[in-house]
């Protein structure tokens, strides 16, 4: 198959993934996706919380969404002690298993404060070991007193995002932070771009839709969804791989990274839309694998299906092997795969395609 993904497209995604985008904080993120897909769409719109639409034949009136979320997991300041120690709240799903002796970049209005996750040494627990929590973690910025942790910008409030780059793994997998779900962003993307360069006409109007705070409960997607009230939507975000030590496959379901993207199962899926994207893959020759939910996606596609009066609803994920850790990992081939689905699932749906199971 051909490559999808140029020497251009991949250094956007490097500094897409190397800015940092925590929730409730995307607006420089999402100005860098907005100006990298400038060129392929017509017009564009910016929502009050920093949801990013672009659209390609607005005066369209059938409406066809393709999705992904633009933030991060992060921290935030929570408590300075007078010795100058930092104590942290969760930004979205943070884990604090893996924080110390990690390097971190405080927000502050006066620029990017550095200091590290400090934690005893081993030789000080051995009579006592403890594990990570949030009573125990803590911040150090190099200071003595919480007077001169708040002179160098830092109060309660403050986001703190962990300093980690992005980088290739043995030529074919893409490593680091935030690819949950910033990689999704740079799929879309290049889906756009695709579309222009094949110049591709489409029947519909297209929303490219990179929504906010989505770690936090779906927020943007929940708002932005009301606003465009589209008639179709197809969501991508990322799963588990779950073939890696310690995952079990009864409970996580069997998800390989390598395998293609995945397709999902349940009641927020909309099944006839589920079919096309299934019939899509088969007749394009695209690899996929299938997972199943037992309630809700707990991904974006949850807020576009039961949004205004339910909008037919699909989810393609990417497998990812850490998800929430500083060395987040997805197989080149299935980033080239999804986009691949997603594009040709675009150019499938007809303009006014009703999905409703009867009539």
């Amino acid at each position: 198959m051909k490559k999808v993904i140029t020497t251009t497209s991949e250094k956007f995604l490097a500094a897409y993934l190397n800015n940092a985008s925590p929730t409730g904080f995307e607006s420089k993120g999402q100005q860098m996706w907005l100006d990298y897909i400038k060129p392929y769409i017509d017009s564009y719109f910016i929502d009050n919380y920093g949801s990013v639409v672009g659209v390609i034949n607005p005066d369209a009136p059938y409406k066809v969404v393709i999705e992904a979320h633009a933030d991060e997991i992060s921290w935030f300041v929570h408590y300075i002690t007078k010795d100058g120690f930092i104590y942290l709240r969760r930004n979205g799903g943070s884990d604090h298993m893996i924080a110390p002796s990690k390097r971190v970049n405080i927000h502050t209005d006066k620029g990017i404060v550095k200091a590290i996750f400090g934690w005893p040494a081993i030789h000080m627990r051995a009579q006592k070991e403890e594990t990570p929590s949030m009573k125990n973690i803590f911040l150090d910025c190099g200071c003595d007193s919480k007077e001169a942790v708040e002179k160098l910008g830092v109060h309660v409030g403050c986001v703190v995002t962990f300093e980690d780059e992005f980088m290739i793994l043995n030529k074919n997998k893409y490593v680091g932070r935030a690819l949950d779900n910033r990689v999704g962003g740079f799929m879309i993307a290049e889906v756009a771009r695709l579309l222009k360069e094949e110049k591709t006409s489409l029947p519909f109007g297209l929303y490219i839709v990179n929504s906010v705070q989505e770690e936090v409960g779906l927020r943007g997607a929940e708002m932005i969804a009301k606003r465009i009230k589209p008639d179709v939507a197809i969501i991508t975000d990322v799963c588990h791989d779950t073939h890696t030590p310690m995952v079990d496959k009864i409970e996580n379901g069997d998800l390989k990274s390598g395998d293609g993207p995945v397709l999902t199962y349940g009641p927020a899926v909309q099944n006839n839309l589920l079919k096309q994207l299934i019939t899509t893959a088969q007749e394009n020759k695209i690899p996929f694998q299938r997972a199943a939910v037992s309630r809700a996606t707990g991904t974006d596609t949850d807020a576009f299906a039961y949004s205004n009066e339910g909008v037919a609803s699909a989810l393609i994920s990417l497998p990812l092997r850490y998800m929430h850790t500083t060395v987040e990992t997805v197989q080149k081939e299935d980033v080239e795969n999804t986009i691949r689905l997603i594009l040709a699932a675009v150019k499938s749906i007809e303009a006014g395609q009703d999905f409703r199971y009867f009539k």
